[in-house]
């Protein structure tokens, strides 16, 4: 009777929540994005797009001058991917680890969504290895590659050691050209905050002579509502030595740094903005990262403007906050980030960034769920996002996919991991 009560509770909430944006969602993507003022209400914006997967013979809509199909199928939640010298392709297959029961009405409501989205099965805590040894786009070979590791997310290889970012470390493996398993015990080259994991993927890569890597480590909450001390180390990306097992802060005021991409010489990244201002704030943005910069989270966005939520304030920051390069819409849960440099996709995907797009569940109406593209030229994006593949959304708004991970594979395909598909999907020229 009590979770009747609670759900009938949960649908009313929901129908109340109302919200809608008022822009539309170009309006939040580009080098200057509108801003509106913050739609705060008592209860947030929220729409769950229901994970149902794709049924046989369907599959994920490419644009005119694309191909789509499927290098692997039957994976469990593939959230990224790491292609290695040879060809082969390493898929984590992961989630959250498992944390304290947070209390409460609201955090009961979350569950449920989350529930809805497909997103709360347990971890598998592996890295799947995929072999296309004959060429014609399927893998034949399917192999536990990496398994007992604590929700792995970021792949980075250098020499002969393969670096593995977990929830809580960073951590390496000896490697050699064609393993198909590794079976050694990991070596810890630095640990990585954890605790809460509010946001738990720890993205990873490598700088061109592997001298450095650099860690994405999102923060523990929505905007400090937990408090700053909770935050120690977080929402930032970190330079690792992994001779020396040292690491040291690179940019900070970063919520979310998921994708991690090369381009130009300089490091990008996409993040992910805080939620509950209303259906049009805040943009998920991408932006090259400068060292020693700040991008203003918790205090503000976008530059100066204040998130008047975060008690107390810290002007001092703020007015040294870096606005970022370019807004990708508000919630579009932009994941997945790879150069384009290598494809073998038709010319006006030459120069720019493929992002994964892995969808809104506080947004109406809906937003996310696809994987674009966007140009750059003179080293900057520029220009509104081609939409590379859609359809992840049946048209009575139930998610058949949501894309993750992207990566440019041997032959110049473009990968993209599916982890409400449980597919890895391969993209080539028409």
């Amino acid at each position: 009777m009590k979770s009747q009560t609670l759900l009938m509770g949960a649908v009313m909430i929901t129908a109340a929540c109302g919200g809608s944006a008022k822009l539309p969602l170009e309006a939040g993507i580009g080098p200057n994005p509108e801003l509106p003022a913050p739609r705060k209400s008592l209860i947030p914006v929220v729409k769950v797009a229901k994970a149902e997967g794709w049924a046989t013979g369907t599959k994920p809509v490419a644009a005119a001058d694309l191909y789509v199909s499927q290098l692997a199928a039957n994976l469990v939640h593939p959230r990224w991917l790491y292609v290695l010298p040879n060809g082969d392709v390493l898929v984590a297959e992961t989630n959250a680890p498992p944390a304290p029961k947070e209390k409460g009405i609201r955090a009961w409501f979350m569950r449920r969504f989350f529930h809805e989205a497909g997103a709360d099965i347990p971890s598998p805590n592996r890295i799947t290895l995929l072999r296309d040894a004959n060429g014609d786009g399927v893998a034949e070979t399917k192999t536990t590659f990496l398994a007992g590791l604590m929700s792995p997310f970021g792949m980075a290889l250098v020499g002969n050691m393969l670096y593995v970012a977990n929830a809580d470390a960073l951590v390496r493996f000896p490697y050699r050209a064609g393993d198909t398993r590794i079976t050694a015990a990991p070596e810890v080259v630095v640990d990585l905050p954890a605790g809460i994991n509010h946001h738990w993927t720890k993205s990873l890569i490598a700088n061109a002579d592997g001298s450095k890597l650099y860690v994405g480590v999102g923060s523990n909450s929505n905007a400090a509502e937990k408090g700053m001390e909770v935050e120690e180390g977080r929402a930032a990306i970190w330079e690792v030595d992994p001779l020396a097992k040292t690491k040291r802060l690179y940019a900070s005021g970063l919520r979310n740094p998921v994708g991690l991409a090369w381009n130009d010489g300089r490091l990008w990244a996409v993040v992910n903005e805080r939620d509950e201002l209303g259906s049009d704030l805040v943009p998920d943005y991408m932006t090259a990262v400068k060292e020693g910069a700040f991008y203003g989270w918790p205090y503000s966005y976008y530059g100066s403007i204040v998130d008047d939520r975060v008690k107390p304030q810290r002007p001092d920051l703020v007015a040294r906050a870096t606005k970022p390069d370019y807004a990708l819409g508000p919630h579009t849960g932009s994941l997945g980030l790879t150069s384009s440099a290598g494809n073998t996709l038709p010319s006006r995907y030459a120069t720019g960034m493929f992002v994964g797009q892995h969808g809104s569940w506080n947004r109406r109406p809906l937003s996310g769920y696809r994987v674009i593209f966007v140009p750059f030229a003179g080293g900057m994006p520029a220009g509104q996002p081609v939409e590379v593949l859609t359809g992840f959304l049946t048209g009575e708004g139930r998610a058949q996919g949501r894309p993750v991970g992207v990566a440019i594979d041997r032959r110049g395909a473009l990968l993209v991991a599916d982890d409400v598909g449980n597919s890895v999907w391969r993209v080539t020229a028409k």
